[in-house]
């Protein structure tokens, strides 16, 4: 059996022949949610619809959601991270792959190799001769991890030294296209770069206007960073003390390890106490002096703080609350990753493997995910039979009318119940015994799906993993044994969130408070992946990331 993690993506190329895809745009249809329909990022979408940039898209517009690849067919891509020492030639040699090939994975790539830049190789080659973490073993002897290294890729637009937006120029753009994106005057774009009389050309690296200064640190190069966790003690509240505590643990590792580093640091810890006495904590966050402020933990506690510091611009980082009315701060950095999202995933995955099966959808109490994902799939199938229902044991196989045998179904699990997934993946192995065929998708992680890994495999199942630990990884097993040092346990739920929210901040933040200027940066943690989108114009960076996990016989 093998378990294949898709950590950023693990690209399976369709080949050079793959035709232009649209997408006729319907009620409720907004640039952020066709994205994620078709699997692609904000900035590649408006990349191929630049009419699109000002966000009035009409009922029945048709707009591009892919297109073509110029890549080789059938590649299933990995990749590497360069480590101190490597050349390009070593690599070339390492991963028996030629040098023309790996140009092709990697457009532009230059012979000068700095550590740290990211390459695209062949899985297989990754698979076979990586000598790293990149390959691990999992399960049982047959079973393998094929495991995309944590990423350090930038999107396409960042912040120069001299604090101008930039945009490096990609395959198919335009000049009038660069310009309605940015929403810049052609006579500014050419005033800032000259070389433009030359020609646009792909790669070119163009400034595009005067960087929006969201914060500027006021004095010196130690971070200052105000964590604000509901502790309770002086408001006599105990009821969220343990999970603050726990959050601490973990963000207190991440803290000493970058301290390690060389990273000057100064963290006060404020107790948020309850939501009622929160706003006596805020006088306790110096609006002169701070940095990056983590938490608190509730929307409302959340909006007092931006409301704070709206004039300082501060960035605040807020680890649970996600709701579509934050998402208008731009000094905000959501990390809970919308459910939707996950939602949205399933559908694509279910999109790609049915043919007429009935579709067996198992709710939670509410419905909405259950209800959500109907409705998504009766807009992307051709008349599918889409069944709601409230137990696993509902789910039965089909029967073919003209022969009366067994047909397989396609089943999703929408319900975050643990013991609804157990009786999910239960119900699953059955039916995969009497009928061949049958396809299992769940928007969630559930432990009993890596103990019954090798038998699920048969019902193809594909699951979506966020705030997991990939136990046999090599950075996971370092702070996994660094946190049983320090507090004699393994960590729990909200430790590992402390420990990945502050490290990843903290790797993004640097001696000038610039950390804005670094979220283009898709970075994976101790469970959880962090890729930071602004789903509107100057509004808050939400986190979209999560792993899809499939296994296959």
């Amino acid at each position: 059996m093998k378990k294949i993690f898709i950590m950023s993506v693990l690209l399976l190329f369709s080949g050079v022949s793959a035709q232009k895809k649209t997408h006729t745009v319907s009620k409720g249809d907004n640039a952020y949610n066709i994205s994620k329909k078709y699997g692609i990022s904000l900035d590649e979408f408006f990349r191929l619809n630049p009419d699109s940039k000002s966000g009035n898209l009409k009922i029945g517009e048709v707009v591009t959601v892919k297109t073509g690849s110029g890549m080789p067919s059938s590649t299933t891509v990995g990749y590497i991270t360069v480590e101190p020492g490597q050349t390009l030639y070593g690599i070339l040699k390492q991963y028996k792959v030629s040098e023309s090939e790996i140009k092709k994975l990697n457009p532009g790539l230059e012979s000068n190799l700095k550590v740290g830049d990211r390459l695209a190789l062949p899985a297989s080659s990754i698979s076979r001769y990586s000598g790293s973490a990149a390959v691990s073993v999992a399960g049982n002897r047959n079973s393998s991890v094929i495991k995309d290294a944590p990423a350090n890729n930038y999107t396409s637009s960042g912040i120069s030294t001299d604090n101008f937006v930039t945009y490096t120029v990609q395959s198919g753009d335009t000049t009038f296209g660069i310009v309605n994106k940015f929403a810049v005057t052609l006579d500014d774009l050419i005033r800032l770069n000259a070389d433009l009389s030359k020609g646009l050309k792909t790669g070119m690296v163009l400034k595009i206007k005067p960087a929006d200064k969201a914060y500027v640190k006021k004095s010196g190069d130690e971070l200052n960073v105000v964590v604000m966790l509901p502790f309770g003690y002086e408001s006599g509240d105990s009821k969220y003390r343990s999970m603050s505590m726990d959050f601490l643990s973990g963000a207190k590792l991440a803290v000493e390890r970058n301290a390690r580093r060389g990273q000057k640091l100064n963290i006060k810890v404020v107790d948020a106490g309850s939501e009622a006495t929160f706003k006596n904590s805020l006088t306790q966050i110096n609006r002169d002096n701070t940095d990056l402020i983590v938490g608190p933990l509730f929307k409302s506690s959340i909006l007092e703080v931006l409301e704070y510091v709206k004039d300082s611009k501060i960035p605040v980082v807020a680890p649970f609350a996600n709701s579509e009315d934050l998402y208008g701060f731009s000094n905000l950095i959501i990390v809970e990753t919308n459910e939707q999202t996950y939602a949205d995933r399933i559908v694509q995955e279910v999109k790609t493997v049915y043919s007429d099966q009935k579709i067996f959808v198992v709710a939670d109490v509410d419905g909405a995910h259950a209800n959500n994902i109907r409705s998504a799939l009766m807009k992307t199938l051709k008349n599918p039979n889409i069944q709601i229902v409230s137990s696993p044991s509902e789910i039965k196989a089909d029967t073919n009318m003209m022969t009366g045998q067994s047909v397989p179904v396609i089943a999703i699990l929408a319900s975050n119940n643990d013991n609804t997934g157990e009786s999910f993946a239960e119900r699953m192995i059955s039916m995969s015994k009497e009928v061949q065929g049958i396809k299992a998708f769940s928007m969630y992680y559930v432990p009993t799906f890596e103990k019954k890994a090798d038998e699920l495999t048969q019902a193809g199942l594909v699951y979506i993993m966020d705030r997991t630990i990939n136990t046999e990884g090599a950075f996971e097993k370092e702070i996994l044994s660094e946190f049983n040092q320090k507090y004699c346990k393994t960590p729990g739920k909200y430790s590992i969130i402390g420990f990945d929210v502050m490290n990843d901040m903290l790797s993004r933040e640097n001696s000038r408070g610039e950390i804005f200027s670094q979220m283009g940066k898709t970075q994976i943690q101790l469970a959880t992946k962090f890729e930071f989108e602004r789903v509107q114009r100057n509004g808050a960076y939400v986190n979209t990331g999560y792993r899809v996990v499939r296994l296959v016989p």
